[in-house]
Parts: C-alpha cells; structure tokens; sequence
C-alpha cells in the first residue's frame, strides 16, 4: 500500500510531541502540489496539534512541496536542506519555524 501525504498528515495530530514544541504557537500552511496534493492547516497550540484541510488566513509560514516529496520527507527518505536548496521545498514566512516542526512528530 502506497503511503499517501493525506494519510500522514491526518496522522499527525496523534504523532506530535507536546513536549518537543513546548510552549509554541503555530499555524502552518501545508500546499502540497501533485497527485497527491491539497491544502492543510497544522495548528500546533498549547500543547496539542490540529490539522484541517483548508487555506489558513495568516499562517506563521507556507511550505510549498510536491506530495510525494512530503512523504519521502516524513519518512527520512528526502534530506529537507538538500531539498530546500534544489528548490524542492518553497518556503515563505518563518523558515526556522519549518526547521523546528518536523521534530515535533514521532516519524
């Protein structure tokens, strides 16, 4: 069964660490381009995690990556530097903010 960037992503919310984040406010807009692609929201608050598929108002920063990248990325199989660098990864807004996130998660 192919993993799907859905799938980890509505996984996410039971995946995150609280303690890792520790007291960080985040709204995270997910664009995901591709087959695979969509719009998601990561709301990371007071120590729990939401996620929902819609296009945030004000988001703290905008990744923008194709979907099958963000599942080899989750799965430690994409170098997100190199990736970011090759331009795979599009970022706009608080980049050390994407550099934190994904050790919020157990992967």
């Amino acid at each position: 069964m192919t993993v799907q960037a859905q799938d980890i992503i509505n996984a996410m919310p039971g995946a995150f660490l609280p303690a890792r984040a520790g007291n960080t406010k985040a709204l995270v807009q997910l664009d995901l381009t591709g087959e695979d692609g969509g719009q998601w929201v990561i709301d990371v608050a007071n120590g729990q995690c939401q996620v929902r598929q819609e296009m945030a108002s004000k988001p703290d920063v905008t990744v923008t990556m194709d979907g099958d990248d963000f599942v080899a990325l989750y799965r430690n199989e994409l170098n997100p530097v190199q990736a970011f660098m090759g331009g795979k990864i599009k970022v706009a807004g608080n980049v050390g903010l994407v550099m934190q996130l994904m050790n919020w998660f157990e992967r």
